[in-house]
């Protein structure tokens, strides 16, 4: 019955967009996928946004409005955190707890129903990734390393420079894949490109499937918009405009 039943929600998943989820959603999708590795989960529920509009907001829709959840919209970092959350919780509310801390340097808090220290979340990619609470750097375990110039007090990056990356998609089997479901990529800008010293430009989460591995990511431009998209990562990666990729995975 419990694979009838992931078969019809995966049916579901693959037909439908939604712009947002329940709590009584949330607590039924969490007791049919509890017993699933924690990458699978986190994918799961990334999936479980696409065809979601993105966040036009250059803050942010949660940020702005103060508030945890805000699943009618995304950008990539609020899909970041809301898939982690949501799969690492046992209950709709214990992904907020999740949340304050997962979202924030050091810890988020909430007063009259509302964040109260925003200012303290992550703001840029390198620092989620770098913090440790973002799962475990799997980069250099990947292929050959190519260090780039960094900012913000990190003079070098070590990334999987795109072709290296390309190698990896083209040449290993799904079956042999060392990529998992739920790792994060991290995509890393070329210096030249940056804006405000970032050195990670997007991130997305992976799928991989039989008929190859995929890239779930919050597709968009601030103040324009645009929707949570899975694709290829092959496609992806090959078509992109950063020199490489970080990758982190949740054990």
């Amino acid at each position: 019955m419990l694979n009838l039943a992931l078969i019809v929600l995966s049916v579901l998943l693959s037909s439908h967009s939604y712009a947002f989820i329940t709590d009584a959603e949330i607590a039924s999708f969490k007791r049919q996928i509890s017993d699933r590795p924690i990458g699978e989960r986190i994918a799961f529920w990334a999936e479980r946004f696409v065809g979601t509009p993105y966040d036009p907001d250059p803050l942010g829709e949660y940020v702005t409005k103060n508030v945890v959840i805000a699943d009618e919209r995304v950008d990539c970092m609020y899909l970041s955190f809301r898939s982690v959350e949501l799969a690492l919780s046992p209950t709709p509310e214990d992904a907020v707890s999740i949340a304050l801390d997962k979202r924030f340097i050091n810890a988020g808090r909430i007063e009259g129903g509302k964040v109260v220290n925003y200012e303290d979340r992550f703001q840029y990619g390198e620092d989620m990734l770098d913090s440790g609470k973002w799962g475990r750097e799997i980069t250099e375990k990947l292929g050959q390393i190519t260090e780039i110039k960094g900012s913000r007090g990190r003079e070098r990056v070590k990334i999987l420079s795109k072709e290296a990356m390309m190698d990896l998609l083209l040449n290993a089997g799904v079956s042999v894949m060392p990529l998992q479901s739920g790792d994060f990529i991290f995509f890393i800008k070329s210096p030249g490109k940056r804006q405000a010293d970032e050195i990670v430009g997007h991130i997305g989460i992976i799928k991989v499937e039989r008929d190859g591995v995929y890239l779930i990511h919050a597709s968009g431009i601030k103040k324009k918009g645009g929707a949570v998209k899975k694709v290829l990562l092959k496609d992806y990666i090959s078509d992109m405009p950063f020199p490489g990729v970080r990758i982190s995975r949740f054990d």
